[in-house]
């Protein structure tokens, strides 16, 4: 396993970084087979776990807790905030009354005293930066908290937190964690640099495309159908998967090419996915999310991949870089754009 600096931390962490989304009732609801996933990845060597408050309504918190119990020195613990926890108005997002509390449980579900890396998940349009940087410099100054970072934030809104947190002087997020895949590419035109510019870690998550590169999707793969759905938080799964969308007959298309680029090089398409994504200077780690122990031993067999330039351009000339194959798949818009409010005036009369 190979270990890089976060960001300006002076913490190492593993190329390959644990997620724990698939943790609990959206994935694996088996707490000891998922114990034993998780303690196989620390054997190997994986030394930080990414999980969230809202992953299976906390289950997945409480997994990984009973994982790393009487090991926790040995791992950097990484959760997130800001997703709805509840039907309370006040159950979610970034504020100083949200974050303290979530916190709070956090902490009790994971069993431990204080949080590595406590990032927020999602921008929150409705709460000033400068109130969420002030909760969480106080969370670290508690020692609750050791770091903070963020979760799939613009370039600008990465830039005014950094300005904000010099400018008020409190903690600033010394990570980021964007999309970022062989089929995703549209990180690298501006955020990885924008990370690169404030030396901010950069855990990316999604590196196999919500499964579109494991190896299964191709052209003449026997699943493959018109209308294909799948649970998958976050996600409006039948845009994501639906073949009648012409931005996933070109997903497709992509995948097929990179499957044979792989074969051509040695590679299983997960290792030539992986080892891409960390190849990048930026990237600090890939966010692998096993559900099952073959899912994870599939994973960890990129660990010790390297690209060389000749299969590096092949693949660009297969994805361009900065192109995102399907521009959905970028995940997160702006509230700008998605509300209509926010870009309207309101008429007034009189």
């Amino acid at each position: 396993m190979r270990y890089r600096t976060l960001g300006s931390t002076g913490v190492r962490v593993s190329s390959l970084c644990l997620g724990a989304m698939m943790f609990g009732r959206w994935g694996n609801a088996d707490h000891d087979d998922a114990i034993g996933i998780i303690r196989t990845a620390l054997d190997a060597g994986v030394n930080i776990i990414d999980t969230a408050d809202v992953y299976s309504g906390g289950e997945s918190e409480v997994i990984v807790g009973k994982a790393i119990a009487g090991r926790r020195d040995d791992v950097v613990l990484a959760t997130k905030v800001s997703s709805p926890m509840g039907s309370g108005p006040n159950e979610l997002g970034a504020s100083r009354r949200w974050i303290t509390r979530a916190c709070e449980e956090s902490l009790r579900r994971l069993g431990t005293d204080h949080i590595d890396l406590y990032q927020v998940h999602r921008p929150d349009p409705d709460t000033d930066v400068d109130e969420t940087l002030g909760a969480l410099s106080d969370l670290v100054r508690a020692g609750k908290i050791r770091y903070a970072g963020s979760s799939t934030f613009s370039p600008s809104a990465i830039v005014e937190a950094q300005w904000t947190a010099e400018r008020r002087s409190r903690e600033r997020f010394v990570c980021e964690q964007p999309p970022y895949s062989l089929l995703v590419r549209g990180v690298e035109a501006d955020v990885l640099p924008t990370c690169e510019a404030y030396r901010m870690g950069v855990l990316v998550w999604s590196p196999l495309a919500g499964g579109w590169l494991s190896g299964r999707w191709h052209r003449g793969a026997d699943e493959l159908s018109s209308r294909r759905t799948r649970t998958m938080p976050f996600r409006t799964t039948a845009a994501h998967y639906d073949m009648d969308v012409p931005a996933n007959q070109a997903k497709l298309d992509a995948a097929t090419e990179l499957a044979d680029l792989a074969a051509e090089s040695g590679l299983t398409l997960i290792q030539l996915a992986l080892a891409f994504v960390t190849t990048h200077p930026a990237v600090t780690a890939a966010i692998i999310g096993p559900r099952t122990a073959a899912h994870l031993a599939s994973q960890l067999a990129a660990a010790d991949v390297d690209l060389d330039d000749a299969v590096l351009d092949r693949i660009d000339r297969i994805v361009p870089p900065g192109t995102d194959v399907n521009p959905e798949d970028a995940s997160y818009a702006a509230a700008v754009l998605t509300d209509p409010t926010r870009r309207r005036r309101r008429r007034t009369t009189g």
